[in-house]
C-alpha cells in the first residue's frame, strides 16, 4: 500500500494548485466557520492557515481538542463545520464504527508515526518480551504494527493492507508484548513501557523530536497517513471551504512547516 503514496486519495477534493486569488464577495466577507483542530503543533499549522484564509474573507474561528475522539462527532452534530486533523484509514474506521456522513476535501499535513524509549537505544538492543505501547484506535493501531512489521520485528497475515490488529500477527520472534492506550496517553506513560510508538502531534506535546529522538519511524515519501480537511457531505461544495483547503496549501504554511518542525511535519498536499 505504501508505494501508491497519495495517489489514492487525489480524487477526493481540491489540488494543491487551487489559487489564493480567491475574491472574496461581501458575503464572504462576512463568513466564519469553526474548524476542530487538534492542540499543539496542529494548532500552531492552523493559526497560519487561519491568518491565510482571513486575507481572502473567511473567519476561521479555531476549536482545540486533546484528542482523536471528539473531533468527528463534534462535527458530526454541526457544532463544527470542519475538522482537520485525521489521515484516511482513521475516518474510514470511524464512519464504519460510527456511521458518520463526512467526507475529505483537501490534505493538509503528514505526521510520520515512531517507536521512542527512553530504555533502548536501538532495535538491535530490543529484549525478548519487550513491552511496547501502542494506540488502541484501529487506525493507528494498525498503523503501529505495519511500523513494526517494515522493520522486521513482527510479520503480518496478509490482505490486511492499513487496518492490521494484534490477531492478525503471524510471527512475533521477540515475543513483544503490546499494550494498547489512548494515543494521547502514550508520550505520558512511556516511562512506563519499554518503547512505544507515539503519533507525532503528541511527540512534539511531550518534548520529544521525532527527528533525533525516534528509534525508527515510517517514510516521509510516499506516506499513506496524510493528514487532511474533512467536512460534512452535504456542505463539501461551499466556496468557504475552497478558502479554507487554499489557505492549508499556501507558501505560508509550507514556509512555517519548514522553519518551525525542520522535517518533522511535512506537507501533505
Amino acid at each position: 500500500m505504501v508505494q501508491h503514496g497519495f495517489r489514492w486519495l487525489k480524487g477526493f477534493g481540491l489540488v494543491a494548485g487551487l489559487s489564493l486569488a480567491l475574491t472574496a464577495s461581501g458575503a464572504m466577507a462576512a463568513e466564519k466557520i469553526k474548524l476542530g483542530v487538534i492542540g499543539g503543533a496542529e494548532e500552531e499549522i492552523a493559526e497560519v492557515a487561519k491568518k491565510v484564509a482571513a486575507t481572502n474573507g473567511l473567519d476561521v474561528q479555531l476549536v482545540t481538542f486533546s484528542d482523536y475522539v471528539l473531533p468527528n462527532s463534534a462535527l458530526e452534530s454541526g457544532d463544527l463545520d470542519a475538522n482537520a486533523f485525521q489521515h484516511k484509514p482513521y475516518l474510514d474506521a470511524q464512519i464504519k464504527a460510527r456511521g458518520y456522513h463526512i467526507v475529505p476535501i483537501g490534505f493538509t499535513i503528514v505526521e510520520p508515526i515512531g517507536l521512542y524509549s527512553k530504555k533502548i537505544k536501538s532495535l538491535e538492543t530490543l529484549p525478548e518480551g519487550t513491552r511496547i505501547g501502542i494506540p488502541n484506535d484501529p487506525s493507528n493501531g494498525g498503523r503501529a504494527l505495519n511500523l513494526l512489521a517494515s522493520h522486521g520485528l513482527l510479520t503480518l497475515a496478509e490482505g490486511k493492507g492499513l487496518l492490521p490488529s494484534l490477531q492478525d500477527i503471524k510471527t512475533n520472534p521477540k515475543k513483544i508484548k503490546f499494550i494498547e492506550l489512548d494515543a494521547a496517553q502514550l508520550p505520558r506513560s512511556l516511562a512506563d513501557f519499554d518503547a512505544a510508538i507515539i503519533n507525532t502531534n503528541y511527540a512534539l506535546e511531550a518534548g520529544l523530536d521525532p527527528r533525533k529522538d525516534a528509534l525508527v519511524q515510517e517514510p516521509r515519501q510516499n506516506n499513506p497517513y496524510g493528514n487532511f480537511i474533512a467536512v460534512r457531505e452535504q456542505d463539501k461544495d461551499k466556496p468557504a471551504f475552497r478558502i479554507l483547503v487554499a489557505a492549508y496549501q499556501s507558501k505560508e504554511v509550507e514556509q512555517f512547516l519548514d522553519s518551525r518542525f525542520k522535517g518533522a511535519i511535512l506537507p501533505a498536499w
